[in-house]
This record gives structure tokens, C-alpha cells and sequence, in this order.
């Protein structure tokens, strides 16, 4: 009883404090709703009166189609908006949009941000595929534009960006590759493009020209051509045939890499076709059918040596890894090492009886951080420890080893036990258990 009265006071007490938040500037309110998702603002309007129409003085409208009970209250809500609020104040708008009955204005709610003079991150996604209205391409206040699958209409205006930073196109039917070059060309300032399932027939090769790009993020079978010469990361997913050349004399510093094919037979010129680039940076993102590749032979040939190297996150399978040894070796100024396994395509159930022995360079000289990581809990690997061990037993330089692991409250608390009695070469070496 006496708790419960405590209880009790305390409540009255928190009930008559000052409501320090609705005390703020109405605008300076709006800016906080604005972090929030739409959905999330308008329940806001049932704290008070004063909040009841603050939600639509938010600069800015996130919704999704799945969070209305169907597609008629979407749509109603979505014309209200557009009628109630001021155009002047709208700087971000955010459509995720199904609308198979094509009930949704969607021209008419892009022409109409597109004019305004504040926005800044217009962001639509629609389905089935609808085409965005050419006002689009002269919106000269955007500083971030992400599209999925819509359509981008042909046109013989020049396109306008002056002030993009930021721009994803992702299932983006095309006309032709002009289209999309007028794009890029027409951003002056763009730092961050991706391409994702680049949808066009007629395209064959696509020029990439920017001076001043910094990163590209690329899924597509379409031939890129690129003349950005402040690259400085390229994430790409390659499908059969190499789709990037890089023609300026600089080279990114980051590469994340996959090569997606069944079989390994049609991959081996493809493997020689990137392994230039591989060689160049000094960080890299890389799988294990591309390692496995290129090591695989190692023993009857010279190792390959990425001198410049000085991180990499690899993926391996726990029967590749055999190969780490060698891989750490052809990286002489590593510093740090992530390691992934991932799931063995070939379905081999036996572990593999893997001597790590050999002690590579960089763990003398340079490996400063080293990361231990695996999917699901199904890819647990029984040399596990053995693994641990030969990090902390031979790096000199290393100051942190995190271990990403899936273990029950008890065996978690035996493996802590063990790795925390391994001996460890450097003694600033901290370890991290996740």
C-alpha cells in the first residue's frame, strides 16, 4: 500500500510539471515532428488542442500505402495534404505507393512539390510502374532524389540539378541511355549515384561523367564507362562480363565487389579482367568466389601482392578457409581484417582440419584491427577458437579483435571464459564480444 501510494504522488507530480515542449516555437515543433515518420506526427494531434494541426505544419510528408487500411483513404489523405498545406513550407516529400487501380494523382502531387521553392529530398516509389512528369527535370532546389520503379519520360528539355548531392535510381525504366546521361550531366554537384536493374533495350554502354562524383554504387549488366575523377568508392555487382571501365588516370580508394554466375568455368576471364583493379586500392570489399579464384592455384604459381592494401573485408566459406594464410600474405601493410563467413555453396558438412600456422607479414608489422563475423548461428565453425587464437597468439601491432558470435547466455559466458585465457602477443590487444 505504502508503494503504491509513492506511485501515486509521483504521477500528480510529473502530471501538473510544465509541458516544456509545447512551450517552443510552433516552427521550431514542426522541425522535431519532422524527424518523424507522417504517420507518427499525426497521432501527435491527440496530446492537446494546441497540437491538433501542428502535424501539418511538419516540412515535410512521409507515407507508405501498407499503412492505411486500403488505397481510397490513402489517396483521400494524401489530396488533403496537398490542398491544405503551404507550398512554400514542404521541403521533404517521401510516396511509397502501390496502386494497382491507378486511383493516385501522381503527376499532379509531383508537379506541384517540384515548384515549390524549398524542397529538397523528393523520394518515390511506385507500383506498378508509373512515369514521372517532366517537371521533375528542372526542380533546382533538390538536394537528394531517390526513384523506384517509376518511369523517366523522354524529353528534349535540358535537365536541371544545380544543387543534387544525392541520387538512387533503383528498377528505373529508361528510354534510352541519353536519358540517364542528361541526368548525371545535368548535376553539377553530385557526390553519390546508384543504378540498381538499369532497365532499358536499347542501352549498350553507358558514359558516367562527373568531375565531381566521389561514390557509385552499380547493379546492373549494362557497361558502365567512367570519367569521375574524384571516385573514391565503387560498389559494384558484376553479372557474367565485367560492367565498369574506369578511364581517368585515378582509381577509387574503396572497391566493394561481387560476381554473381553458377558456374566458376565462365568466370575465369572475368577474374583476370578485374584483378588490375583489385590490386590498386587500399580498401576492399570482396567475396569468396572472387578469393577462391584467385588463390586456388596460389601453390603452383607467385602469390599476387595488393601492397597498397590496407583494409579488407572479406566473405569466406569455412571450407576456403585454408586460403587465409595466403590472402593475409599477399597484404603486407594490412591493418584491418574483417572476416565473414558465409554459407558454403557446395553444402559441404565436414568441417575442414585448416593448420593455421604460417604468420604473414602484416600480423608482425601492421594489423591493427581484426573482426570475426557469421550470418546465422547454423554457420557456427567447431576451429572457431583455433581461429581466435591465431590472431591474438601472432599479431604484434593489434589493439582491438571483436567477435561477432551466437551463443545461449551459458555458452556464451564459457566462451568469454576461454578466449579471455588465450595468450595474446600484443598486450594493448582489447577484445569485444557481441
Amino acid at each position: 500500500m505504502v508503494g503504491r501510494k509513492k506511485r501515486t504522488q509521483n504521477c500528480d507530480k510529473v502530471s501538473h510539471e510544465e509541458d516544456r515542449i509545447s512551450q517552443l516555437p510552433e516552427p521550431l515543433i514542426s522541425e522535431i515532428l519532422c524527424h518523424l515518420s507522417t504517420k507518427d506526427a499525426v497521432r501527435t494531434s491527440v496530446l492537446s488542442t494546441k497540437w491538433r494541426y501542428l502535424w501539418k505544419w511538419v516540412p515535410g510528408l512521409d507515407v507508405e500505402f501498407n499503412t492505411f487500411p486500403n488505397n481510397d483513404l490513402f489517396v483521400s489523405f494524401l489530396e488533403r495534404f496537398f490542398v491544405s498545406c503551404k507550398e512554400s513550407w514542404i521541403r521533404k516529400l517521401r510516396l511509397n505507393i502501390c496502386d494497382p487501380y491507378r486511383k493516385c494523382d501522381l503527376n499532379s502531387w509531383i508537379d506541384f512539390v517540384t515548384t515549390t521553392p524549398r524542397l529538397r529530398h523528393l523520394a518515390v516509389s511506385y507500383c506498378p510502374t508509373n512515369e514521372i512528369p517532366l517537371s521533375i527535370y528542372k526542380c533546382k532546389t533538390l538536394v537528394h532524389l531517390a526513384l523506384v520503379r517509376v518511369a523517366l519520360a523522354d524529353a528534349e528539355i535540358a535537365v536541371s540539378f544545380p544543387c543534387l548531392k544525392i541520387m538512387h535510381l533503383e528498377d528505373v525504366v529508361y528510354p534510352n541511355e541519353t536519358m540517364l546521361q542528361k541526368l548525371i550531366s545535368g548535376s553539377p554537384v553530385l557526390e553519390d549515384l546508384m543504378i540498381s536493374t538499369y532497365m532499358s533495350r536499347k542501352a549498350k554502354v553507358l558514359q558516367v561523367l562527373s568531375h565531381t562524383l566521389k561514390r557509385m554504387n552499380i547493379d546492373e549488366s549494362t557497361e558502365f564507362v567512367i570519367d569521375a575523377p574524384l571516385l573514391q568508392s565503387l560498389r559494384t555487382t558484376i553479372h557474367l562480363t565485367k560492367n565498369f571501365k574506369i578511364i581517368n588516370v585515378g582509381f577509387p580508394t574503396k572497391l566493394d565487389i561481387d560476381v554473381v554466375y553458377g558456374n566458376l568455368t565462365y568466370g575465369k576471364s572475368l577474374i583476370h579482367d578485374i584483378l588490375t583493379d583489385i590490386s590498386r586500392v587500399r580498401d576492399l570489399v570482396i567475396t569468396n568466389v572472387i578469393l577462391k579464384e584467385i588463390f586456388s592455384n596460389s601453390n603452383s604459381g607467385p602469390v599476387l601482392q595488393f601492397r597498397d592494401l590496407s583494409s579488407l573485408n572479406a566473405k569466406l566459406c569455412k571450407s576456403d578457409l585454408e586460403m587465409l594464410p595466403t590472402i593475409l600474405e599477399s597484404c603486407p601493410k594490412l591493418e584491418s581484417f574483417t572476416l565473414e563467413l558465409v554459407k558454403d555453396p557446395s553444402m559441404i558438412k565436414k568441417e575442414p582440419n585448416v593448420v593455421f600456422s604460417a604468420v604473414p607479414q602484416c600480423l608482425v608489422s601492421s594489423l591493427k584491427f581484426v573482426e570475426l563475423k557469421r550470418l546465422t548461428p547454423r554457420l557456427r565453425y567447431e576451429g572457431e577458437m583455433e581461429l581466435i587464437r591465431y590472431f591474438l597468439k601472432n599479431s604484434k601491432v593489434l589493439k582491438k579483435l571483436k567477435l561477432n558470435v551466437y551463443y545461449t547466455k551459458k555458452a556464451k559466458c564459457d566462451f568469454l571464459t576461454e578466449v579471455v585465457a588465450l595468450t595474446r602477443c600484443s598486450s594493448a590487444c582489447e577484445v569485444l564480444v557481441l
